[in-house]
């Protein structure tokens, strides 16, 4: 038993520290995502690690509260959007962190085109500039429910939605010639005799 307030970790930390492949695939979905640190990828991995350890469990066991548990799971995992609506309990096996990390909030924002980029959603949401049906949300990390996409909008007089005007084609300026510099310009002291 811990401390009340401090809560325990929600991540395992990888088993070796220096391994050059896993941390480039890291660098790669930190990047990708707008992810703040490597922490963030961890969770997912995580969670994922945690559901196909019980799809496991479930598959190997059979009863008639494993059926239960079976459909608890699948309806879990189908209600946060990481599995399509006729998946079956195989299918948990399949999952990835990137499946995860999709339904993050920051992710959505940003593929619903209410932020240029990640990293711009993530300010966004933590600055308190997206809501969810007229409701505040500032955890980039609240993983968005199946039906919770069409919800997503900005804040009602969050200062954003005055900033983001729609784009206009931007007017190429002509390019102007550069002069030609002297052989005698650029050149220090001792180049000058």
């Amino acid at each position: 038993m811990g401390h009340p307030r401090k809560a325990r970790k929600q991540y395992d930390t990888p088993s070796h520290p220096w391994n050059a492949d896993r941390i480039k695939q890291e660098n790669k979905l930190v990047q990708k995502y707008g992810l703040k640190n490597k922490k963030e990828v961890w969770k997912a991995e995580t969670m994922v690690k945690r559901y196909r350890r019980d799809a496991r469990e479930l598959l190997g066991m059979s009863s008639e509260h494993n059926s239960t548990e079976r459909q608890q799971l699948l309806n879990h995992l189908i209600s946060i959007g990481v599995l399509p609506e006729n998946a079956k309990l195989e299918d948990v096996l399949d999952l990835t962190v990137e499946d995860v990390l999709r339904r993050r909030l920051q992710t959505v924002v940003h593929r619903k085109g209410l932020a240029y980029t990640a990293k711009e959603a993530r300010v966004f949401v933590v600055h308190g500039h997206i809501a969810m049906n007229n409701r505040k949300i500032d955890s980039p990390s609240y993983l968005v429910k199946r039906g919770e996409e069409e919800l997503i909008g900005y804040y009602p007089g969050s200062a954003v939605i005055k900033l983001k005007i729609p784009e206009t084609p931007k007017k190429e300026k002509p390019k102007k010639e550069k002069p030609r510099r002297d052989s005698y310009r650029g050149r220090g002291r001792r180049n000058r005799r």
